[in-house]
């Protein structure tokens, strides 16, 4: 297969006028080392966590777009505070785009790397959003036959986040969990892991319709935070399941709070569990996700036995080690069309997602909505 001497890759600058520019760049086509391959990228999504490097602490909701196809430009003003934070990375262009999937069109003349030729791959590793990626051949996942890059685009940060989601309750001794934003892609794929393995599961969701879809799937637990009996209907669930251990998509805000404060009032009801200092079982809230950027707001009346923190799969993985690693990738490509199945809303090209009115759209990171870029596709 003869490959084009340049391909465009989308590349994230924040300038010293306090200006974001996310574009498509020309870059040259990369050849491939011993032990690496050239990925030709199919489909890659677009998850809030890819936000960060995108958008920074810009102000998107001023952001504009110029130029037409592969020469469209964003911008969009950054405040005092903004460049303050994103001091370290003024000046400089970083690629985005966490994971993707595609064909592997080149290799290098190592035996690993040879052996992916032809074949479709699941890739993480930054700097998907682009026609081509050039990356160790250590870091695809091949697919199986039936799978198509669309398929596997998303076969990394959700499956293998809600994966090592059960994988952190047992390493720390947890035996049931409570997950926020519970009606997302990911929190869907938490719940059918969770009725796979038997394990209790508390959802936490914004909307009575939201609540509706996850019992539809057989969700037991599920409470909507924007009810007057909140408090009381998580402090039944917590207490039905047992759950000291959470995992919070909203970051800001009082709703870890809320949830060790049901925590502690669950494990008040078991006869003899009083003390002064509050309930002896430790109950942990991990924040993973940044859905709300105001401050964490923390009322202390659960007791000493807590703890809240913050968690990145990334870490996780490092901290668990590659035969664990190895097993949760195993099982995503068993399940990849089944637990793991993401469903797209919009699909768009590489110049489409730096048009305004549609990043306005997927920045708003709207629960039931998600986005797939498709960089072969023209547009």
């Amino acid at each position: 297969m003869s490959l084009p001497q340049t391909y465009r890759q989308m590349l994230s600058t924040v300038s010293e006028d306090a200006e974001l520019r996310l574009e498509l760049t020309e870059r040259p086509m990369p050849t491939p080392g011993e032990d690496e391959v050239v990925v030709e990228i199919e489909a890659t999504p677009i998850n809030p966590s890819d936000h960060g490097v995108m958008f920074g602490w810009a102000n998107m909701a001023e952001c504009s777009s110029t130029g037409e196809g592969d020469d469209t430009v964003l911008t969009a003003p950054v405040s005092p505070q903004g460049m303050a934070v994103m001091k370290a990375r003024i000046g400089q262009s970083l690629p985005v785009g966490n994971e993707g999937a595609g064909t592997v069109v080149a290799a290098g003349n190592g035996a690993g790397a040879q052996a992916l030729l032809g074949k479709v791959v699941a890739v993480m590793g930054g700097g998907m959003y682009a026609h081509y990626r050039c990356l160790p051949a250590a870091m695809c996942l091949p697919l199986k036959p039936e799978h198509t890059a669309r398929d596997g685009a998303s076969s990394f940060v959700n499956p293998l986040t809600a994966l090592s989601m059960l994988e952190t309750m047992r390493m720390e001794g947890h035996t049931a969990l409570v997950h926020t934003a519970a009606a997302s892609n990911l929190g869907q794929m938490l719940n059918r892991i969770c009725q796979d393995d038997g394990v209790e599961l508390v959802n936490i969701v914004r909307r009575e319709e939201q609540a509706d879809m996850l019992r539809a799937m057989g969700a037991k637990h599920v409470c909507n935070s924007s009810s007057e009996n909140f408090a009381a209907e998580l402090t039944n669930a917590v207490h039905e399941t047992g759950a000291t251990l959470a995992f919070d998509a909203t970051g800001g805000g009082d709703l870890a709070s809320r949830i060790l404060t049901a925590m502690e009032a669950a494990a008040a009801r078991t006869p003899g569990a009083y003390s002064i200092y509050g309930s002896v079982a430790h109950k942990q809230v991990y924040l993973y996700g940044g859905l709300d950027v105001s401050p964490t707001i923390l009322t202390r009346g659960y007791g000493m036995a807590w703890g809240v923190g913050g968690w990145l799969l990334p870490n996780f993985l490092a901290k668990a080690g590659p035969e664990v690693a190895d097993r949760l990738r195993k099982r995503v490509v068993d399940e990849l069309t089944t637990t793991f199945a993401s469903h797209y809303t919009d699909e768009i090209s590489l110049a489409e997602a730096l048009q305004s009115d549609i990043v306005k759209r997927y920045y708003a990171k709207t629960t039931g909505e998600k986005f797939l870029i498709c960089p072969q596709k023209g547009g």
